[in-house]
């Protein structure tokens, strides 16, 4: 097993220092899925909070511009762009997202955010008609761009 970056030495948990590293493109797709009952989809369009996936794509772009805040050992990014979309599937919200730098560093984290918190949103605004709701599936997709290549998830 490779040695785990985010470790030094010692065992001690830190940032890894990418100053070193030329910014080059990156990308990174992830997607999360929220399934729910019958009744909870059927309810969707009479959300009295508003539209549960229009509420959860924006709430997943937000998050991806945070992702250095919410998760210690990530760097700061100047996200160029952040896409989320949520679509209504077989027993439940099939939501994919997207972001892309150009940085010393990927964009893994910040889709694996913008996935996870949109699914979270959907939860929270659906919990009333349906408190069995299930978050499941968040996973990267894909990634481009860096020292390890392009990575793609095989079915």
């Amino acid at each position: 097993m490779e040695k785990l970056s985010h470790y030094d030495e010692a065992g001690e948990a830190r940032m890894v220092d990418v100053s070193a590293k030329a910014a080059t493109r990156r990308q990174a797709e992830a997607s999360a899925f929220v399934a729910m009952s019958a009744r909870a989809l059927a309810a969707l369009p009479h959300n009295p909070k508003g539209n549960p996936l229009e509420v959860a794509r924006i709430a997943g772009i937000q998050a991806a511009k945070r992702t250095a805040e919410l998760i210690p050992m990530c760097h700061p990014l100047p996200l160029t762009h952040v896409d989320v979309h949520t679509e209504v599937a077989d027993g439940g919200i099939a939501i994919r997202a997207a972001a892309a730098t150009t940085a010393q560093t990927g964009v893994e984290m910040e889709a694996l955010t913008a996935a996870a918190v949109a699914a979270l949103t959907v939860y929270d605004m659906c919990k009333a008609a349906d408190k069995a709701i299930v978050i499941r599936e968040v996973r990267l997709e894909r990634k481009t761009g860096g020292k390890s290549g392009d990575w793609v998830r095989r079915p």
